[in-house]
């Protein structure tokens, strides 16, 4: 059976993370950290580059890493995984997850205590025996309870949205082409653009059902049945997730596509506009209350019509006014793809990326863009090789040649020089602030300590919001979707400090960040703050990765003159001069 790309990267960020707990060299851990990365970032199957013998288009993927890719292909194992797992148990490499324990401390807490798990590990805080370990006190005892806590209230079962879509992509292409299909769709929380999903769900206009029923249950992906009928069929995919596939009447397409695609509470709301104009309303159809008949919908503009309703963008259906809005005709003009004219955030192989600067320029060129920001990270970062004064300087020199290059070439691109500059747990920034002034555009970033107390991390914040030199507050919560809480800030005081300072807060489109998340990004522009949204790519391929941030952004209502890397370069420059 063939192993998906997120399959893969799961094996390799797996044994990352084992690596990390037996003390293996830096390098070679985020060489493992690089391949899962740029495998969930192929836009092709590794299978199909596999096949073709070109895994070395792989980009950040060396030879070693492409034997072990080649053996996991032929064997669907990896001796050395293998080996791995049995000197690192599942297990300990799981208490990785608890918020603030690293792999330096779960190995001491593994070797000293023999805790081999999490549910150990938290009778051994709550029992008081981590007092035994070095720095290890009741405050941080206190902490690890509360990040084991927190991880099981995450432990919901969803995967994040970067895992569900490509899986849901390559079904579509697959079952799409079956005889007789007219139409095919992803729906429920995937559709609307939720940072994560349960199941997933399809839905298909055909009518012969029985030939895409079949194609479905024979889909390599496929590693069990569970419900096998004539119009729906559910499965358990490789990796572990359910599918539910709905077959319909062409007819019938768009009042099915409109009540699979949800949410619950907007469908609430949808019929009870329908009960004021005499209509029931359910996933065949709409009736008639005087008569019975029915009026059939083969597109979800009519469904929204029929109700005298705008148009209602599927990451909108929240219930959060747009059923309001739909019937007053007043839904915004949302943000897409087509209107980002560059990247605010990227990284290379001056710090933790994979790529070069002219790498990564030529990346956002064949994607349309006027300009990148280049946002390596600051020295305080030991572990992501971050740039020192001198090497900031020696980037520049870099960056200016790059640019030289472009203009001669007649490519009408320029490559700004930025930094991810740390905040440090005092709100101090951690390079100079004349260094910082010499950079095009800076962003600040809270990587470390966000444990901290609510009032002092928002002070922290707060902080770096009022030193001049800043332009952009990057992913400010810091959270890792369904692997770290982000900071307790007080919102609403950040957010007027924002404005108040005109910083821009970033969405993040990591898929692992998604940070603003869309609840935050609404408030934030509601009370006038600038937004952009930016990749943080460690390679060209994490380019792609701007439709995430675009989805939070829509369904936070985002309009494109609120988010700055929407604007061409003169008037985007001109806005930095202006803050200075």
């Amino acid at each position: 059976m063939a192993l998906s790309n997120q399959q893969l990267a799961a094996i390799f960020s797996d044994i990352a993370d084992r690596l990390e707990i037996q003390g293996e060299n830096v390098f070679k851990v985020r060489a493992y950290r690089t391949a899962s990365q740029n495998l969930l970032a192929l836009t092709r199957p590794a299978f199909d580059l596999w096949k073709e013998g070109s895994l070395e288009g792989i980009p950040g993927v060396g030879q070693a890493i492409r034997e072990k890719i080649d053996e996991l292909m032929r064997t669907d194992k990896l001796a050395f995984y293998e080996r791995l797992k049995a000197e690192v148990p599942d297990g300990v490499a799981g208490m990785l997850q608890v918020p603030g324990l690293g792999p330096k401390r779960v190995k001491e807490i593994w070797d000293k205590l023999g805790v081999r798990n999490v549910d150990e590990l938290e009778a051994a805080a709550r029992a008081g025996k981590l007092h035994d370990l070095s720095k290890l006190g009741e405050k941080t005892e206190r902490k690890i309870i509360a990040g084991i806590e927190s991880l099981r209230r995450r432990a919901t079962g969803r995967r994040r949205i970067g895992e569900v879509l490509p899986v849901a992509r390559s079904l579509l292409a697959s079952l799409s082409k079956v005889q007789g299909v007219r139409h095919m769709e992803y729906a429920g929380s995937l559709r609307r653009g939720r940072e994560t999903i349960g199941d997933l769900d399809l839905i298909a206009a055909t009518e012969e059902p029985a030939a895409l029923m079949e194609a479905f249950r024979t889909q390599e992906l496929v590693a069990e049945v569970l419900l096998s009928g004539d119009t729906k069929t559910s499965v358990v995919l490789q990796n572990g997730m359910q599918v539910d596939l709905r077959a319909v009447e062409p007819g019938r397409w768009g009042t099915a596509l409109q009540y699979f695609t949800g949410s619950q509470a907007h469908n609430i709301r949808v019929r009870e506009v329908a009960q004021k104009k005499n209509l029931s309303l359910n996933e065949y159809a709409f009736t008639r209350t005087n008569d019975g008949a029915e009026i059939l919908c083969d597109t979800e503009q009519k469904v929204y019509q029929t109700l005298g309703m705008a148009f209602i963008l599927p990451e909108l259906r929240e219930d959060r006014g747009e059923i309001e809005a739909a019937l007053g005709n007043k839904l915004p003009q949302l943000i897409t793809v087509q209107d980002i004219q560059g990247d605010l955030q990227m990284h290379t192989t001056w710090s933790d990326g994979s790529a070069s600067v002219i790498e990564m320029a030529r990346g956002a060129m064949a994607m349309g863009y006027q300009y990148i920001l280049i946002t390596d990270h600051s020295q305080s970062l030991g572990i992501a090789n971050g740039l020192t004064v001198e090497r900031v300087k020696r980037q520049r020199d870099e960056i200016d040649q790059v640019n030289a290059q472009l203009e001669q070439e007649g490519a009408g691109f320029r490559v700004l020089q930025g930094i991810e500059v740390e905040v440090k747990t005092n709100g101090e920034l951690d390079l100079p602030d004349k260094t910082l002034a010499a950079l095009d555009i800076v962003q600040a970033s809270v990587h470390t300590s966000l444990a901290q107390p609510r009032e002092q991390i928002t002070r922290r914040a707060l902080s770096a919001l009022q030193n001049p030199n800043v332009d952009i507050l990057g992913h400010p919560s810091g959270r890792l979707i369904n692997e770290r809480e982000g900071g307790d800030y007080d919102w609403e005081a950040l957010f007027q400090a924002a404005v108040q300072h005109d910083v821009v807060l970033e969405i993040n489109c990591d898929p692992a960040r998604l940070d603003l998340d869309d609840v935050h990004a609404r408030r934030a522009v509601e009370l006038g703050c600038r937004l952009s949204i930016s990749t943080d790519a460690h390679s060209p391929e994490g380019l792609s990765n701007i439709t995430y941030g675009i989805t939070v952004a829509r369904r936070a209502w985002v309009i494109p003159d609120e988010v700055i890397n929407t604007w061409p370069l003169k008037k985007l420059l001109s806005w930095v001069k202006k803050r200075g």
